[in-house]
């Protein structure tokens, strides 16, 4: 019964988890990565995981923990480049827009967090500051300049032609 609870989660929560991590991350196949070691990791807890409020931000939460400890491990081994773009055909195959995505890369990570967990994820904020460790004016605080900041990058303003 346990693994077949896990097998109906993973189906159905799978690809919104992966959304909202490669909204974080910006990478396809890093993105994939993080998905598979925290599901894994809910499986070995699943009577745990399944009993959190919210499975998905638990899911999303350990495969953002783990990048940053494979960061930590990696930094001195690798430079990590966080200002190339994505390709167009990985962005579109996880559902997500490539220029969205590419935007997203350019906000400041605690400002993806909070895009991929109240936007991706569809926590409120309170679920979302508890998942990431903060405060809920904090999260407000970073969805408003994420919001702000994408508005400036996404959406044009058409320019008003003198009519004299």
């Amino acid at each position: 019964m346990k693994h077949l609870d896990f097998k109906e989660f993973y189906q159905a929560d799978r690809d919104v988890c992966l959304r909202a991590v490669l909204a974080s991350v910006g990478d396809r196949q890093l993105a994939e990565d993080l998905v598979a070691e925290a599901f894994t990791r809910a499986l070995t807890s699943w009577t745990k995981v399944s009993r959190h409020p919210s499975p998905r931000a638990w899911v999303v939460r350990t495969a953002l923990n783990t990048r940053v400890s494979w960061w930590r491990r990696r930094r001195r081994e690798v430079a990590l480049a966080e200002d190339h773009e994505v390709a167009g055909s990985t962005a579109t195959d996880a559902g997500l827009d490539p220029t969205l995505l590419n935007a997203l890369r350019r906000l400041p990570r605690r400002q993806r967090e909070v895009v991929a967990f109240r936007v991706f994820l569809d926590q409120d904020t309170a679920a979302t500051a508890h998942a990431l460790g903060i405060a809920p004016g904090t999260v407000t605080a970073h969805l408003a300049r994420a919001v702000a900041a994408l508005r400036r990058e996404l959406v044009s303003v058409p320019q008003q032609e003198d009519l004299a």
